[in-house]
């Protein structure tokens, strides 16, 4: 059992060892620096913007950055919307799948737009692979728009005075050409090595050991599985996720899924700092981002080894951990550590079924959501971070009787308001959805695969989910039908914009300010004690909002064992 922890650690730490250099590389395309893929996709780029008639070179502010982002996405918003309500007679269908009802369309493509992937249809027979493929262009793109918004930000906090942010179009398309693709590219012939499917073909043929002939679908799967982990978007080609041994055939698979999804957001943080040129800072932000994953990770991984104290009462051994709804090719530990890495991340891709854990396990996934803001997806892990960052200062100015500054510009009354808009935003959508949920019992209880506590964890976890962006669930429930595609459909469509324009909005206040030189008496915002301070204000927010529902959901179950 405990041979399972070496490995886990192995995956961590290979990680952060990976994202620093990768950092370095992911400044230097923001930075319009020379990097190796220049001389293949550059004249493609040109091509590109020449046809498109974009020009790459004109500065934008942030209203017009958020302008083109909101547009480009709505675009994405319709012809998703076309794909899926026409699939069963469009082209690329071998299987005949039919075609989505107008409201599971509707949140397939907002959730796919918004970089969640919830998904309340099953992969492979939910959606032909033309919609597959348009599934994955919507992998790559929206990550690369969480991308560019972020770099917004580095721009705005990099410069002194100024309105020009670079454009949005262009850091939209390096995000994709220089960082997501090459990365798809090297992860999905991995695992294309490892006997995940690579196909335009439909079902093929599989004996088991029974001796049945079964259909087993396939299809484009490792390229759709690379970049759902790249991009922190999560969807699963199948149903399972990546707990179907198709989409992560063994130990390796799993590793470098796992690896694949922190890569980037841990990444960008480190970018942050050479981009910025303040590498302590970054190397704060890490460790206070660090801090709160293993506060979540470790006890995690530790219940889910120990197992079911409910079934080693009855005698039963427990020294595989609690394997109901997971893999013995993968452990409870690794499962475990997926599960929190994928709710930080707010990748949302599984290879254990959630509904399953422990019930502190779950709510330790529910924590991770809740927050938003350790290490995070790509791109708005940073703004998220950057909100409570601008609330840490705020709060720490008053306390010491200084101006809150950060970076050299002054925090004042319209920064506050709208980082504290998009603070309580959060967890108004995910209690204010699940107490409609519990206030009509009628529409949703019929839904529920279980009773009492578990039954609100599920719905608690669903919006939650769909808040932070992150696409995975307690798939005891049924979630599609008209309640559920519509409400988490716009909690969907708020979590994702106002989070993002609120942050570069700050931005951009921020950076048509007149910059005032560090003094002796500049608060430092690249301290541990700093750190400490954010740390404190995300523990506050997040246990003043959510303890109450924790208590009624995951909590009382636990007592109940």
């Amino acid at each position: 059992m405990n041979t399972e922890i070496p490995g886990v650690v192995a995956m961590y730490a290979l990680t952060i060892l990976m994202a620093v250099p990768f950092g370095k590389y992911i400044a230097k395309v923001y930075a319009g620096e020379k990097t190796l893929p220049d001389t293949l996709l550059n004249p493609l780029e040109k091509l590109f913007f020449r046809l498109s008639g974009i020009n790459r070179a004109a500065e934008m502010n942030w209203k017009q950055h958020m302008a083109a982002l909101l547009t480009i996405n709505f675009v994405w918003f319709l012809l998703g919307m076309f794909l899926l309500m026409n699939q069963s007679w469009l082209p690329l269908n071998p299987d005949g799948n039919p075609s989505q009802t107008a409201d599971l369309a509707f949140n397939t493509t907002i959730s796919f737009v918004v970089n969640c992937n919830l998904q309340h249809y099953s992969g492979e027979s939910g959606v032909s692979y033309l919609s597959q493929l348009f599934l994955m262009f919507l992998h790559v793109v929206s990550a690369g728009t969480g991308m560019a918004a972020a770099v917004v930000l580095f721009m705005a906090l990099k410069e002194k005075t100024t309105d020009k942010l670079g454009n949005f179009y262009n850091l939209l398309v390096i995000s994709c050409t220089r960082i997501l693709l090459p990365a798809s590219v090297l992860v999905a012939m991995i695992l294309t090595f490892n006997g995940t499917p690579m196909t335009f073909e439909g079902k093929n043929s599989m004996v088991t050991m029974q001796g049945d002939t079964v259909g087993v679908s396939t299809g484009p799967v490792a390229a759709f599985v690379a970049i759902k982990h790249l991009g922190t978007n999560g969807g699963g080609f199948y149903g399972a996720n990546s707990a179907h041994p198709l989409e992560n055939p063994n130990y390796l698979t799993n590793a470098v899924e796992m690896i694949s999804q922190m890569i980037i957001p841990l990444g960008l943080i480190f970018a942050m700092g050479f981009f910025l040129k303040r590498r302590k800072m970054a190397w704060m932000i890490f460790g206070v981002m660090t801090i709160g994953f293993l506060v979540l990770c470790i006890p995690t991984v530790i219940w889910e080894v120990q197992g079911n104290p409910a079934l080693a009462a009855t005698g039963i051994n427990m020294n595989a951990g609690a394997m109901e709804g997971k893999e013995t090719r993968l452990g409870a530990a690794a499962s475990g550590f997926w599960s929190i890495a994928t709710t930080v991340i707010s990748t949302g891709s599984v290879n254990a079924m959630h509904d399953s854990s422990m019930p502190l396990s779950g709510m330790m996934q529910m924590l991770a959501m809740m927050t938003n803001a350790f290490y995070g997806g790509c791109g708005v892990g940073i703004l998220n971070f950057f909100v409570f960052i601008i609330l840490a200062v705020f709060i720490s100015g008053l306390m010491v009787g200084r101006t809150p500054e950060l970076l050299g510009k002054k925090i004042e009354g319209r920064e506050m308001k709208i980082a504290m808009i998009v603070a309580l935003l959060h967890p108004l959508l995910i209690l204010a959805g699940t107490a409609l949920a519990a206030a009509f019992p009628g529409i949703t209880s019929a839904n529920l695969n279980n009773p009492g506590f578990h039954g609100f964890s599920e719905m608690l976890y669903e919006y939650t989910s769909s808040a932070a962006n992150n696409g995975s669930g307690f798939e005891g429930l049924g979630d599609n039908n008209l309640w559920w595609n519509i409400t988490t459909g716009f909690v969907l469509i708020l979590s994702r914009f106002i989070p993002i324009i609120g942050p570069v909005a700050i931005a951009g206040l921020l950076a048509d300010k007149k910059y005032v030189p560090e003094s002796a008496g500049t608060l430092r915002t690249d301290s541990g004690t700093f750190g400490m301070m954010i740390l404190a204000v995300i523990f506050i927010i997040t246990a003043l909002s959510f303890f109450p529902s924790l208590t009624l959901g995951p909590i009382a179950e636990y007592f109940s064992l």
